[in-house]
């Protein structure tokens, strides 16, 4: 099975011969626009999709071909930070109150989160610190075998800062504790916040480029995944994101 995760940077309605070109069976593509708001031809090729976002032209979808099958997740909870003095309702967040993230099955076999991390009017708790928030809320749906995470989480290890507990490194090792691992990282045998190829240049310059793309599996998945992340030269006149493939058995 081919799982690709790709930024579309917007209007997937006039990318969608370049998409095809990779021959995925499962497409997690953010920013893209809603097909069921969109043109006719970009609804016929959408066909069997999930969709979620607070704008009609810039979400994240999930989009099955070749016959796979995909069922949306109704993934609902709220956590509350505890051993804090405090009644601020910052304290308490819901999984509604966080952005932007969709869960699947695929085929009834392997769960599937989709992850556009957004600012969400936060200057605190934004991008990175969004998926910290939904993965306190969702940990034991996500603890569990034939699991995957992908998409564009807006963050490295670069950029941690001292005295944020969401910072990336934190959440990598959250992450690990309940089993799941970074493919690129494994398989390049490379450190986060030293990854050699990007995943971004930022507004196409090749001078602003960073890693901030990510495929993370569960341990009984790990050892039979590869992933690549494809050569600007294939999709820079589409996107500043590079489009990452993940290979994995059937």
């Amino acid at each position: 099975m081919k799982i690709v995760s790709w930024n579309c940077n917007g209007a997937l309605r006039k990318k969608t011969k370049f998409i095809d070109s990779y021959s995925a069976d499962i497409l997690v593509i953010q920013e893209c626009e809603h097909p069921n708001q969109s043109t006719k031809a970009y609804q016929s090729w959408a066909d069997n999709y999930l969709w979620h976002g607070d704008n009609k032209n810039k979400g994240i979808g999930i989009f099955a071909r070749n016959g796979h099958k995909i069922e949306k997740l109704d993934w609902s909870g709220e956590f509350t930070l505890s051993g804090i003095q405090s009644n601020s309702p910052a304290l308490t967040w819901k999984t509604e109150d966080v952005k932007l993230f969709l869960p699947c099955r695929i085929n009834n076999e392997r769960t599937l989160l989709g992850v556009w991390t957004k600012a969400n009017d936060s200057s605190s708790i934004g991008y990175m610190g969004q998926f910290w928030k939904y993965l306190q809320i969702h940990k034991s749906d996500l603890s569990k075998d034939k699991t995957i995470i992908c998409g564009d989480f807006n963050s490295n290890a670069y950029w941690d800062e001292p005295g944020r507990w969401w910072n990336h490194s934190d959440i990598i090792a959250e992450l690990e504790d309940i089993g799941l691992q970074s493919v690129y990282h494994h398989v390049n045998n490379e450190e986060q916040g030293k990854e050699k190829q990007p995943t971004l240049f930022l507004q196409k310059n090749p001078d602003k480029a960073y890693h901030i793309d990510y495929f993370f599996v569960s341990e009984d998945m790990l050892l039979h995944s590869d992933m690549e992340i494809e050569k600007s030269e294939q999709w820079i006149k589409y996107s500043d994101h590079a489009s990452l493939a993940l290979t994995i058995p059937d």
